[in-house]
């Protein structure tokens, strides 16, 4: 429990200093917008700082992606120390709320879910899936910055940066899908040879 209160705790505090760090470099530029006009010295600012937040924000997305994959392995040490009891003493488990199995049903009952599928909201919802879009319009306010920097006009420098956005935003949520995935097959595959052996 010690552990798993580490790991949510770190999750927060990256993804809210992640979301800090964005909002203040969100008040520079406007502060150095609003003194050279949107001029070269924006541009230069900008072009300067919202890289280093993509790659702040992309680390964070992993981050927060390992972090989710070492809760459900925590949960499948509680739920086994739960097994321990229960096999020493099988009459308690009408009291035990939680699951104590290391299957999927066992892991998604501790999560509270009555399912044994991932449900989509819990996708739509996980913190790793909001930074990624925070950070899919980061990438698409830089494609647009740097497609204004190139002259292309700024009907084409939005579309340009909306092309980027929903494309970011694509491949950083397949990539937490995936993960995510990875991580319940290899806890399907593992609960298949446990119950085999």
């Amino acid at each position: 429990m010690a552990t798993r209160n580490l790991a949510w705790s770190e999750s927060f505090s990256r993804a809210s200093w992640f979301v800090t760090v964005v909002s203040a470099t969100v008040v520079a530029l406007a502060l150095v917008a609003d003194s050279t006009d949107f001029g070269v010295g924006f541009r230069f600012f900008a072009l300067l700082l919202v890289p280093l937040l993509v790659v702040i924000g992309v680390a964070t997305v992993v981050r927060l992606v390992q972090l989710n994959s070492e809760d459900v392995e925590l949960v499948i040490g509680m739920n086994r120390l739960r097994r321990g009891y229960l096999d020493l003493a099988p009459e308690l488990e009408r009291y035990f709320v939680t699951g104590h199995g290391e299957d999927v049903a066992g892991i998604m009952r501790t999560y509270g879910a009555s399912r044994t599928r991932i449900p989509a909201t819990q996708y739509l919802s996980s913190i790793p899936l909001l930074v990624s879009v925070i950070v899919a319009v980061l990438i698409g306010a830089l494609a647009g910055l740097i497609g204004d920097s190139f002259g292309v006009g700024i009907e084409a420098a939005v579309v340009v940066g909306v092309v980027a956005t929903v494309a970011a935003l694509a491949a950083l949520a397949l990539a937490v899908v995936r993960h995510v995935n990875h991580t319940w097959d290899r806890r399907r595959a593992t609960s298949r040879g446990d119950n085999a052996g």
